[in-house]
Parts: C-alpha cells; sequence; structure tokens
C-alpha cells in the first residue's frame, strides 16, 4: 500500500513567498554594502527556473518512477512507514543526497545540470528555486534506497523535506550559528561556502540537511572570507532556456572539436575542467568549459577525474569577479 505522506513543498509555498519577501525588505530598510543582495532580472531568473524546473519535473518522474516502481516490486524487502522509520529514511536519503550532489560537481555531464543552480552571481532566497530543467541524472543514486525496500513515495516525502530545508540556507542575513549547530547541520554559512567561485571554496559542502558528510569524506570548508558567487566565469545571459542548457552546449562544442575518442568521452565523463594533456608540439587548447564557467578541478575533483601529468598542468582557474 502506499504511504500517505504529505507534500512538504506544497505546504511550504506560502513560508518561501513570505521568508523571500521579508529578505528583500529587510535589504532596502538595512541595506549591506558587502552583500550580494538582489537584482530584479536576476531574481526574475531564479524564479523562472523554478517554475520551469516543476514542469519538467513531471515529465522526468513518468519514467523514474516506472524504474522505481519496478526495482521495488522486485526486492523482498519493505521499510514500514513509521515515525522512527521515517527519521531513518531521511538520514539515509541524505547521505545519497550527499553523493549525487558530489556526482553533479565532478563529472561534467552531471555538472551541465546542476550548473543551473551555481549560475547566479547574487545569494539570497531566490537563489534556491533556481533549479534545473534536466533533473533526470538524479534518479540513479537512490536506487540502493528503493533496492533496501523504501516505497518510491516516502523516498519523493524524504527528497521534497531536504529540499525545503534547503530553502532557507540561501541567505546572507543570517551568520554563523552557534557552534553544535554548525558542526552537524548545512547553515548559510556553510552553503554560502558552497556557492562561492574562490579556489579555497570550489567543491566544498555538498550536505543538504547535514554537514557531517562533508566532514567524514573529506569535502568540508569552513567560511573564512567573504563568498564570491556564481562561477569561475559567469555567463552573461539571463534568458532562462540558455541558462538551463548552455553548458550542453559548451560539452557538445568540445565533443566535436575534440581531436580522439578518448578525448571526447573525457569531455563528457571526467570533472568540469579536464583537459588532455597536449600533443606533443601542439598549443595547449582551454576547454570549452572553462570558456562557458565552469570551475576547474580542485583535489576533491581529482578523485574523481583523472589528474593531467605534472608536465601540463590544467591552469589556474579564472575568476572574473
Amino acid at each position: 500500500m502506499e504511504p500517505n505522506l504529505p507534500d512538504v513543498v506544497l505546504w511550504s509555498i506560502p513560508a518561501f513567498v513570505l521568508l523571500t519577501v521579508i529578505e528583500m525588505v529587510s535589504y532596502r530598510f538595512h541595506p549591506d554594502e558587502d552583500a550580494a543582495g538582489y537584482d530584479t532580472k536576476d531574481a526574475a531568473t531564479s524564479v523562472t527556473m523554478g517554475l520551469g524546473s516543476l514542469g519538467f519535473d513531471l515529465l522526468w518522474k513518468i519514467p523514474i518512477l516506472a524504474i522505481y516502481m519496478g526495482v521495488y516490486e522486485l526486492t523482498p524487502l519493505r521499510v514500514p512507514v513509521v515515525w522512527w522509520t521515517v527519521l531513518l529514511m531521511l538520514l539515509a536519503q541524505d547521505f545519497f543526497y550527499y553523493w549525487s550532489h558530489r556526482g553533479h560537481h565532478v563529472i561534467r555531464i552531471l555538472w551541465a545540470c546542476h550548473v543551473v543552480h551555481h549560475s547566479s552571481r547574487k545569494f539570497n532566497l531566490t537563489t534556491a528555486l533556481r533549479q534545473p530543467w534536466t533533473s533526470a541524472t538524479v534518479w540513479p543514486f537512490y536506487l540502493p534506497l528503493i533496492a533496501c525496500g523504501v516505497h518510491p513515495a516516502a523516498l519523493a516525502f524524504c527528497q521534497s523535506a531536504n529540499l525545503v530545508y534547503q530553502f532557507w540556507v540561501h541567505t546572507e542575513r543570517v551568520g554563523k550559528l552557534p557552534r553544535p549547530f554548525e558542526y552537524v547541520l548545512n547553515t548559510p554559512s556553510h552553503h554560502r561556502v558552497h556557492h562561492a567561485s574562490q579556489g579555497s571554496y570550489l567543491d566544498r559542502n555538498y550536505g543538504g540537511i547535514l554537514i557531517i558528510w562533508d566532514r567524514m569524506f573529506g569535502s568540508f570548508a569552513a567560511e573564512t572570507e567573504r563568498p564570491v558567487y556564481g562561477l569561475t566565469k559567469n555567463i552573461s545571459t539571463h534568458n532562462p532556456l540558455r541558462v538551463a542548457t548552455h553548458e550542453y552546449a559548451a560539452i557538445a562544442r568540445d565533443v566535436r572539436a575534440a581531436g580522439s575518442w578518448s578525448e571526447r568521452a573525457g569531455r563528457v565523463f571526467r570533472g568540469p575542467g579536464w583537459q588532455p594533456a597536449p600533443r606533443a608540439g601542439a598549443e595547449a587548447v582551454v576547454p570549452e568549459a572553462v570558456r562557458a564557467g565552469v570551475p576547474e578541478p580542485v583535489p576533491v575533483r581529482a578523485e574523481a577525474s583523472a589528474a593531467v601529468p605534472a608536465a601540463a598542468p590544467a591552469p589556474a582557474p579564472e575568476h572574473t569577479r
């Protein structure tokens, strides 16, 4: 029997609107010259991306739900939906969210989906709404939960709860919280680091609700210097279609220009800033990923992509802000 769980995103919409209005008003009456604040076109793009994602997610959910239900029917395991198992499912979903999020930073074809969320140079509550339209790359990371007997509806509830929690961490109006909260939870301070484009902050703090996964798996960075938001080279468009697809177009250009099948595979499946070792006597080519606004790899990414030989290191990230 399908569990009867509430639609937490739907119930949270009034709170989203109210908190966003409060944040906007706070900048008007208590401006912070150092904060990124709001820009009308940028905020409108973020809201449009969020509304568009709702429609596209409905399309993606049809085949994904079919796969999940197929796996669920095949497994003999069943996890009952009671209060204490829901807590365990939330914990497990957050763990797999960490790896999904990390994977979407270190594999370029996945980054092409997630880069949308990082494309704003602002950091406010509307940034949380800047969601991709191609989220069909997320579902494989949660198959272990379905195989363990978690009903797809229960997984959807946990994913929605995780998404709702992350709304409030997209703000500069909240400083650091007391140490116990900062140690365990994903907070605005931790998430500001995640959205920053500085080299020391790139590919850090992937956690959804909990930050303990980053502490456990070596991807944590504390907020020290003020973050600079956006990509290492930013896109200059508010066109939602281009925001949603610009990195896929960049991958296509790089694949078309590649000189071998191994390079073509690298342009798709290695890190966003990956480039092959230059051939002898050939001038190094700056990858389209760098030109199009994708961060260069840092040590965390090196775990998922082959390192460039020492004789031909990748160029340093180009920070445009």
